[in-house]
């Protein structure tokens, strides 16, 4: 089947599951972690349209798009990638929706301490955040300094450093604000260890079975979703590097084409920089490279000087988006 085939089949009708593929070994690995630190809880998985942990639910939704090669290359030729798509991503992925999941069963954000330590779970997600890279006060686990995003990500943040086999937290985040949350991540999971969970649903929200929206339905609705848009706010930063072209004879190269150029080459630094999606971010290019004809600018100086200072650019202006494309599902 073609992917313009796979485009009309509706979700429900992909006849995919967990059971058989590599996704298998990986849940596998990661309830072996739970296992080796006592915690008796249960989660289960299921196939859904992205990773989530809903609200009152101790389990994880995973992508259908893992679940079978060509889905994963058809989200990339949509999206431009698949998030979860290597082996340590996945983990990595899993281990913070274990995080919330985790948090559901045992009700955790209603302890003082962890609301002290994280803040109230009932703060409203925000539609963009500014995180602070140089910050000590979050862990590192997903891209994006997404711990950085609500509480709630925080404590699941913490959790998947904390959960990580053989990683020496204490030592990596030595004279970190944030090695507080992970001490208390320990303790807390020491004094969990062998409970039954008080909340034991087994609901799956948001089936893959039920969803019969076709796949190309979903990535227009998807790619709206990750969409961007850009006013003449940025006009005075592309003029400072750029320069205006001196009349219609002007023979250096324009701005535009210049990034035309170089679009992938900057786009994949932003995202390896920021864990951004590439699909925005070349969204953003896209409307910069507008602007730069509008404005007729041109590319003068030095190539690799140019190349990196508007991905500097690109990656502070970016920052507003980070969030945004992580609320497709409330995770």
């Amino acid at each position: 089947m073609t992917q313009r085939e796979l485009l009309s089949v509706r979700l429900c009708d992909l006849k995919v599951s967990i059971e058989g593929t590599w996704l298998e070994e990986r849940i596998a690995r990661v309830r072996d972690e739970l296992g080796q630190r006592d915690l008796r809880f249960n989660p289960h998985f299921w196939l859904s349209d992205e990773w989530f942990s809903p609200t009152g639910v101790p389990g994880v939704a995973l992508p259908f798009y893992l679940a079978h090669p060509k889905l994963t290359r058809l989200e990339r030729s949509q999206m431009l990638e698949a998030e979860g798509a290597t082996a340590d991503a996945c983990l990595r992925l899993l281990r913070h929706e274990l995080g919330h999941a985790i948090q559901h069963a045992f009700k955790l954000e209603r302890r003082r301490e962890w609301q002290r330590l994280f803040g109230k779970a009932s703060t409203p997600y925000p539609e963009a955040y500014r995180p602070n890279p140089a910050s000590r006060r979050y862990v590192h686990n997903l891209p994006a300094w997404y711990a950085q995003s609500h509480p709630e990500e925080d404590f699941a943040e913490t959790f998947a450093v904390w959960l990580r086999p053989r990683y020496n937290w204490r030592r990596h985040y030595q004279g970190w604000p944030a090695l507080r949350k992970l001490k208390y991540v320990d303790r807390l999971m020491a004094e969990l260890a062998g409970q039954p969970p008080r909340v034991r649903s087994r609901a799956k929200p948001f089936p893959l079975s039920r969803e019969r929206m076709t796949l190309g339905t979903y990535y227009e609705r998807k790619r709206a979703h990750y969409s961007v848009g850009f006013t003449d706010a940025y006009d005075r930063d592309l003029k400072r590097l750029f320069s205006e072209a001196e009349g219609p004879r002007d023979r250096r190269e324009t701005a535009a084409t210049f990034l035309r150029r170089h679009r992938r080459e900057i786009r994949g630094m932003v995202a390896k920089w920021t864990g951004e999606y590439q699909l925005t971010l070349n969204q953003v290019l896209e409307q910069m490279m507008g602007r730069c004809k509008e404005l007729r600018l041109v590319a003068d100086g030095p190539e690799r000087k140019l190349v990196l200072d508007f991905a500097i650019m690109l990656t502070v202006h970016g920052m507003n988006y980070l969030y945004r494309g992580r609320e497709w599902h409330v995770m």
